[in-house]
């Protein structure tokens, strides 16, 4: 299959990690790619788009990845994963684990990571509400949802809003399973061909090098994006979510993506598509 040459559009999510990641890549400061496109969107946003296919490439949460990996294959680079950094669920009143079953749950998007990981403990039996993911704090805060699975910088600020945790999913999985959790991944759309996504990944890896030696070139594009506007929040978001993963998944880093994608599969009733996952086992010209 020729390798195809397009304006490559790139969908990101707006928070610390990625804007961090990829300041220098949109901005000129490392080698990339030509034409790059950035969409900025919401991670609910950007799975619904993967699963058509409408984006080159694009920040991608697994349980998405489970439904759009006909059309993608995967980076190993950019990607959320890690230890201590899973999604948290959140009450306004203490509950027991026995109440949890029939609660009320805010939910940052049905296609997200957190929504799958909530399945597979099979402890949440309850109505999901689907919002932003911005909006389940203040709709647990203010009593609109029983429980709230809260990602990105709501795990630094909801004990402001007086909210108490009840389970943190990424400790569940890890638990569970020995091994980090895998949030998103940057995902590549398989017609662009192994040398296109390949470039695109060295590209990722030199702006996320150069981010880590100049970390003040992206501080103001890191503030204009967020959420949440205290500099100390994103400073740690930054710290828990870009982390050696991000640099290159590794064996245990892929590791881990396949045994996330195969739980949330089985859990769906789903096949996984049978061809290659990651974008290096491409053969060259396909």
């Amino acid at each position: 299959m020729p390798e195809r040459m397009e304006r490559l559009s790139l969908g990101i999510s707006p928070c610390p990690n990625d804007t961090f990641i990829f300041h220098a890549l949109l901005y000129g400061r490392v080698p990339g790619l030509p034409g790059l496109s950035p969409r900025l969107g919401d991670v609910q946003e950007l799975n619904t788009l993967a699963c058509s296919g409408a984006l080159a490439a694009t920040k991608l949460s697994l349980a998405a990845l489970v439904h759009a990996l006909d059309r993608y294959v995967i980076l190993d680079a950019g990607a959320a994963l890690g230890r201590g950094c899973g999604p948290l669920v959140v009450s306004r009143l203490p509950l027991s684990r026995e109440e949890w079953r029939k609660a009320s749950l805010a939910i940052p998007g049905r296609l997200t990571t957190a929504n799958a990981l909530l399945t597979l403990t099979d402890a949440f039996h309850g109505l999901r509400l689907e919002m932003p993911f911005q909006a389940v704090i203040p709709a647990v805060a203010e009593a609109r949802a029983d429980l709230g699975a809260i990602i990105h910088e709501g795990r630094f600020t909801y004990a402001a809003r007086g909210l108490l945790p009840a389970l943190d999913l990424g400790l569940w999985w890890e638990e569970n399973t020995g091994l980090p959790l895998p949030l998103g991944v940057i995902a590549v759309r398989r017609d662009l061909g192994r040398d296109t996504a390949l470039r695109l990944e060295d590209a990722i890896r030199r702006s996320l090098e150069h981010a880590r030696r100049h970390p003040e070139d992206s501080r103001d594009f890191v503030a204009a994006h967020a959420q949440e506007m205290d500099s100390e929040v994103r400073a740690r978001h930054i710290a828990t979510f870009v982390n050696d993963f991000s640099m290159s998944l590794g064996e245990e880093g892929r590791r881990a993506v396949r045994a996330l994608l195969r739980a949330i599969a089985t859990s769906a009733g789903l096949s996984l598509f049978p061809g290659p996952m990651f974008a290096s086992e491409l053969r060259s010209g396909e």
